[in-house]
C-alpha cells in the first residue's frame, strides 16, 4: 500500500489527539499537518495543547513542534500539503458543514468524526464491518461538488458502535424492534475527571442529541443505494435511552431485541463467533482479528476490564439471554474514542484507501 500525507483538522480536542496518537507509526498514513481554530493557529502543536493533552501516552516527538494552521483560513494551502483529512472539529453543526464542504470542493476527501453530514443522504456513514458498500455513492457525491477527488466520508456516533455490529449478524432473523440504553463515557464529551469533577460519583440521564442518533443512524448504516443517495430502511423500531456514567473510557449498552423469525441462542452464538467484515478479509492495518466477542461470565463484559479488547476496535458482548417482553437481552461494550471515534474514522479511511477512493 502506498503512503499517504495525512491531516488532522480539529487537532487540539481530545478526538484531534487521539487520532494523533493513532497516526503514530501508521504503516499506510503520514502524519504531516494539524490545523485547528484561529487561536491555535502560528503555535507549536505543544504550545497549543499546553496542559490540555488528555491521552495516556506520551505527546508524539513528531508533532510537538509542528505548527497549527488555521482550519478555515488555510483550507487551500491545507488541501495541497495532504492526500486527505481527518476532521474533528468542535463549532456549531452549520460551520462544520461549510468547512467539510470546502475541503471536499478544494479537493481534499474528509472522513469525519463529526455528526453534521451524517443525514445529507450522499454522503457515507460508515461501520466497515457493515456497511462498506456504501462507499460507492461516492461517485454520486463527487458530480454533485464537481470533484475529481474531493467527498466527504463520516463514521456513525458512538453510542451505537456497541449494539449495531452485535445486531447486525441477526438482521436476516427479521428484527423487528430494538431497546437500547446506554451507560456512555466522560470522554465522549471531551472531559476527563481532572476536568469534570461533578460527574465522580454521579449519573447524568441526558446526553443533547444522542438518543436522535441512536435511534435514526443504525436506518442508514443498514439502508441501500437508490437513484444517487442512502435510503434509510424503514425498520426495526428503536428506542433508546442515554445516560453518561463516572467512567473515563468505553460506553456500555444494555440490548432489548424482538424477531420475526426468533433464533435460538446456539445460532445468535454462532453468528456472533463467526462474523467477520470487509476489514477482516482484507486485513486492513487497525481491524480487529475477531470483531465480536462473546464474554460467558455473568459479569461481563466491563468497562475497565474489556474496553481495550483488540486495541479497543473489538465489541464486546455478554449476557445474553432471553427476555419475558422482548425476545432476548444482552449488554455490549466499545471503547468510545476509539471504535467509536478516532479508531473507526481511521479504519474508515483504510477501506477508503484500499478500495481505491483516496487515490
Amino acid at each position: 500500500m502506498k503512503q499517504y500525507n495525512v491531516g488532522v483538522v480539529g487537532a487540539t480536542g481530545m478526538v484531534g489527539q487521539r487520532f494523533i496518537s493513532l497516526l503514530e507509526n501508521h504503516p499506510w498514513f503520514r502524519l504531516t499537518t494539524l490545523a485547528a481554530s484561529s487561536r491555535s493557529a502560528g503555535k507549536t502543536y505543544e504550545e497549543a495543547v499546553g496542559n490540555r493533552w488528555a491521552m495516556k501516552t506520551s505527546m508524539p516527538e513528531a508533532v510537538k513542534n509542528m505548527v497549527v494552521l488555521d482550519a478555515t483560513a488555510d483550507i487551500q494551502k491545507i488541501a495541497k500539503a495532504v492526500d486527505f483529512v481527518f476532521c474533528a472539529v468542535d463549532m456549531k453543526k452549520e460551520e462544520i458543514r461549510a468547512l467539510e464542504e470546502a475541503y471536499a470542493k478544494a479537493e481534499c476527501p474528509v472522513i469525519s468524526n463529526n455528526s453534521a453530514h451524517r443525514s445529507t443522504p450522499d454522503v457515507p456513514m460508515i461501520v466497515p464491518e457493515i456497511n462498506a458498500g456504501h462507499a460507492e455513492i461516492i461517485d454520486f457525491q463527487r458530480k454533485r461538488f464537481g470533484t475529481k477527488r474531493g467527498f466527504i466520508a463520516v463514521k456513525s456516533n458512538c453510542s451505537l458502535q456497541s449494539y449495531v455490529p452485535a445486531l447486525h449478524p441477526l438482521m436476516d432473523f427479521g428484527v423487528t424492534k430494538v431497546l437500547a440504553c446506554t451507560y456512555q463515557a466522560i470522554s465522549g464529551a471531551g472531559k476527563t475527571f481532572e476536568t469534570w469533577p461533578e460527574m465522580i460519583d454521579n449519573v447524568i440521564p441526558y446526553i443533547g442529541g444522542e438518543e436522535e442518533k441512536s435511534e435514526q443512524e443504525p436506518l442508514k448504516i443498514w439502508g441501500s443505494i437508490q437513484d444517487g443517495k442512502i435510503v434509510p430502511v424503514s425498520s426495526p423500531a428503536i428506542t433508546t435511552q442515554c445516560l453518561r456514567v463516572p467512567v473515563s473510557d468505553g460506553h456500555t449498552a444494555a440490548v432489548f431485541v424482538s424477531f420475526e423469525n426468533k433464533p435460538t441462542k446456539e445460532e445468535i452464538l454462532t453468528r456472533w463467533k463467526t462474523f467477520a467484515g470487509e476489514p477482516q478479509k482484507l486485513n486492513l492495518p487497525s481491524a480487529p482479528k475477531q470483531f465480536l466477542h462473546y464474554f460467558t461470565e455473568d459479569n461481563r463484559p466491563q468497562a475497565n476490564l474489556d474496553r481495550n479488547l483488540e486495541q479497543g476496535m473489538a465489541v464486546s458482548i455478554g449476557r445474553l439471554r432471553e427476555d419475558s417482553q422482548y425476545d432476548y437481552k444482552f449488554v455490549c461494550l466499545s471503547h468510545n474514542t476509539l471504535r467509536g471515534a478516532a479508531g473507526g474514522a481511521v479504519l474508515l479511511a483504510e477501506l477508503l484507501a484500499a478500495k481505491g477512493y483516496l487515490d
